[in-house]
């Protein structure tokens, strides 16, 4: 019966990585930007939310509807100040840019809020729970994966079915004939990536009400991000919500075997599927 509950909590978990992951697989899976400032900016916004929740009473859906559009509005400024700038066939100058933004965003915020580690309030929905049978399944995690699940539809949907998905597309395959067509890439990338950062500010919220977070912890869902795109496939929305899956699943697993053996069986399940099937579970060859 472990096992099943193993099973369940990894599932229950990849939903919060796929919300880490499905920024990145826009970002990096779709337009090839390498933005290392992923986990920072998620960070950043949960950091924000704690403040406004603390300062002035907030709930956490009123501090979703808060952080959501700020963070929509970070990565437009992200793209249009820093990225477009660097953008191009050679991803090694977006890595070289958002490094440094990367340091300089976890410098700020240990000015701003120290070290410590921090958490929303929730009102009690972080420990309620239902019974199915002999297991015992929280609430908020239900909640997290419904959000994931809905945010994955709505952004594949966004990408095959809309004008704008499209010129994303175009945009990434060859940015000199999208332009020649009418698009303009620039703009396509910061909405692009204006959209990749708001749903980080659904991620901000349900991570700091499952959990603390610390100025430091950027790096750490960064490496989620990636290792779930990867897993799922690069250029696949679809294939980061089942990298992500795929990646609680082996976590929660491995913490059964072993306390200390459960991140580590992540990371191994990750090379395996770099060994096995380098183009990710639904890439292409």
């Amino acid at each position: 019966m472990q096992w099943l509950d193993g099973l369940i909590q990894g599932v229950l978990l990849g939903g919060l990585y796929a919300q880490y992951a499905l920024g990145m697989a826009l970002m990096f899976g779709v337009m090839r930007i390498v933005n290392i400032t992923h986990g920072d900016l998620m960070v950043l916004l949960a950091l924000v939310g704690i403040s406004l929740a603390g300062s002035f009473a907030l709930g956490p859906i009123s501090v979703l509807l808060v952080v959501v559009p700020l963070g929509a509005a970070l990565g437009w400024l992200l793209q249009r100040g820093i990225l477009n700038r660097v953008v191009g066939a050679d991803p090694l100058p977006s890595l070289i840019a958002t490094f440094g933004l990367s340091v300089a965003l976890q410098n700020l915020m240990l000015q701003i809020w120290k070290a410590d580690t921090r958490s929303l309030p929730g009102g009690g929905i972080e420990q309620a729970s239902f019974q199915l049978g002999p297991i015992f399944v929280g609430v908020l995690p239900v909640i997290v994966l419904v959000t994931a699940t809905v945010l994955t539809g709505g952004l594949d949907s966004l990408l095959r079915h809309t004008r704008f998905g499209r010129a994303l597309r175009a945009s990434s395959a060859d940015v000199e004939a999208a332009a020649l067509t009418g698009i303009n890439p620039r703009a396509i990338y910061a909405g692009a990536t204006a959209i990749a950062v708001g749903i980080l500010g659904f991620a901000a919220v349900f991570q700091s009400l499952r959990a603390t977070v610390a100025p430091a912890d950027g790096p750490f869902q960064l490496i989620y991000a990636f290792e779930a795109v990867i897993i799922g496939g690069m250029g696949s929305i679809w294939g980061a919500f089942l990298g992500a899956m795929v990646l609680g699943i082996s976590q929660s697993i491995g913490f059964r075997i072993d306390p200390g053996f459960g991140i580590l069986a992540g990371h191994l399940v990750f090379l395996a599927v770099l060994a096995i099937r380098p183009q990710g579970i639904l890439g292409r060859e």
